[in-house]
């Protein structure tokens, strides 16, 4: 489990928009990771919209958003066309990054437990640290929380 001001080690997905993404290439400016169950579903959607609501006053702060999900990346381009993202989606079916940020829990479902990404965000310096998270996100106002912090960096 990472702690706040620890350098987050690098790794490298699949990205929409036929990109590989690689995290020691996005140092040199803050990075927003949020991590959603899944593609096209309610509360993942509103996320979403919300980050794209806020998009251009994360990029006027230099700031990257990229959401994550083990969706495949055919599943991705669908929502981020429907939803006309203006960030990228990266797949993460092999849990690498979900592991690496420890946002794999077991919830209830129908009566069930099922294994899944419990909403989670993350910010990273442009140092490539981690420098605040959320977890166990309630989606109303998220994004907005999010941005106002990224603007105390």
């Amino acid at each position: 489990m990472m702690h706040l001001m620890d350098p987050v080690p690098d790794f490298e997905l699949p990205a929409t928009g036929n990109q590989h993404f690689r995290l020691l290439a996005m140092r040199g400016a803050p990075l927003v990771l949020y991590f959603y169950p899944r593609d096209a579903t309610p509360g993942c959607t509103d996320e979403g919209l919300q980050f794209k609501a806020l998009h251009g006053e994360f990029t006027r702060l230099k700031c990257s958003v990229l959401g994550i999900s083990r969706d495949s990346l055919s599943s991705h381009e669908r929502f981020k066309a429907k939803m006309e993202f203006p960030f990228d989606l990266l797949s993460d079916e092999a849990e690498i990054a979900c592991t690496l940020f420890g946002v794999m829990k077991l919830k209830n479902m129908y009566g069930k437990q099922v294994r899944g990404i419990e909403r989670s965000t993350f910010i990273l310096d442009a140092d490539g640290r981690l420098r605040r998270e959320w977890r166990g996100v309630s989606v109303p106002g998220h994004a907005q929380e999010v941005l106002d912090f990224v603007k105390s960096l």
